[in-house]
């Protein structure tokens, strides 16, 4: 006879492994052009002038600024030339859907397109221009950034990321190595010695205080200045970091 009994569909909690949602930045390589000839010269003079940033770094290949047929594209060389550069292609963001198709099968991921939580952008054409003005006409006041405010008083350690929805106030220093992120202004009232990400959702009045700038990287709605450009900027002094017609300016606390 058969059983009449409803079948157990509970299944028992998993011990190997843990799904949980994260926040990792990602570097964007928002393309520009299908003519893979421009992008490996302008990239491979990127790379070169920040080596250690660009190693083994993650990148997101976007495709919305094409103005070109995006079809056009080769994914297959595109991928293999940011390979043989060091970087780790991961996903797609903005493709066509054959190209969304052609992403699956190379083990890429597919994004959708809008603005990527937490990207620096990595431009490719017109060529890049290192960033090293060391004064400016001071912006506006920043607007301030509604969200949560943390404040946290230990040191962040080498390998730790925070990430607030808001604010973040550093008492203490942070280790190279390590990464702080926050939606709003970033303020850390030690040593920089990590990698800094204030105005993640693209806010362009969010600004970076340290009380010594010694920082791997300090971005602000994805303008990011590199440890090679930083150590000519004002290096282990007190320093604000603020964005000017889309150029990320460092300058000393007055």
């Amino acid at each position: 006879m058969r059983s009449t009994s409803a079948p157990n569909t509970s299944a028992a909690r998993p011990e190997s492994f843990q799904l949980k949602g994260g926040l990792f930045p990602m570097t964007l390589l928002e393309l520009k052009t299908v003519d893979l000839s421009v992008l490996a010269a302008e990239l491979r003079a990127r790379v070169t002038e920040s080596p250690a940033f660009f190693q083994h770094t993650p990148v997101v290949l976007g495709f919305e600024q094409l103005k070109e047929d995006p079809d056009a594209l080769n994914l297959i060389q595109l991928r293999d030339l940011c390979q043989q550069l060091g970087l780790i292609p991961t996903a797609i963001k903005g493709g066509s859907s054959e190209q969304e198709q052609q992403a699956y099968a190379l083990g890429l991921a597919a994004l959708p397109k809008g603005k990527a939580k937490g990207a620096t952008t990595v431009e490719t054409a017109p060529p890049p221009t290192r960033e090293r003005r060391t004064s400016a006409t001071q912006p506006e006041a920043a607007t301030p950034t509604t969200g949560t405010t943390q404040v946290i008083d230990t040191p962040i350690r080498s390998g730790q990321q925070i990430y607030v929805p808001g604010d973040l106030i550093i008492l203490s220093s942070v280790s190279a190595g390590a990464e702080i992120l926050a939606d709003g202004n970033i303020h850390v009232y030690g040593a920089l010695r990590g990698r800094a990400l204030a105005g993640l959702q693209g806010d362009e009045t969010a600004r970076v205080f340290c009380q010594s700038q010694e920082a791997e990287l300090i971005a602000i709605a994805g303008h990011y200045l590199v440890d090679e450009d930083l150590r000519s900027q004002h290096w282990k002094a007190a320093t604000q970091a603020y964005c000017v017609g889309g150029k990320l300016i460092i300058a000393p606390l007055s």
